[in-house]
């Protein structure tokens, strides 16, 4: 898993959650979870309205 939430930035919107092709990240309430699934393919941090989620390089 390469991507990381920054949670003071995230607003929990679900906008990452519902462009994943992989299905990889999951809204729990009130954090997004990332798992093995997970491709690094970057969509959801382009998506991401607040800058909260950043690919490791």
């Amino acid at each position: 898993m390469a991507v990381s939430v920054n949670r003071n930035k995230c607003g929990y919107c679900g906008a990452c959650v519902s462009v994943c092709p992989p299905g990889a990240l999951e809204l729990i309430e009130t954090w997004i979870e990332v798992d093995d699934a997970c491709n690094n393919c970057g969509i959801c941090t382009k998506i991401c309205p607040v800058g909260a989620l950043e690919v490791a390089k």
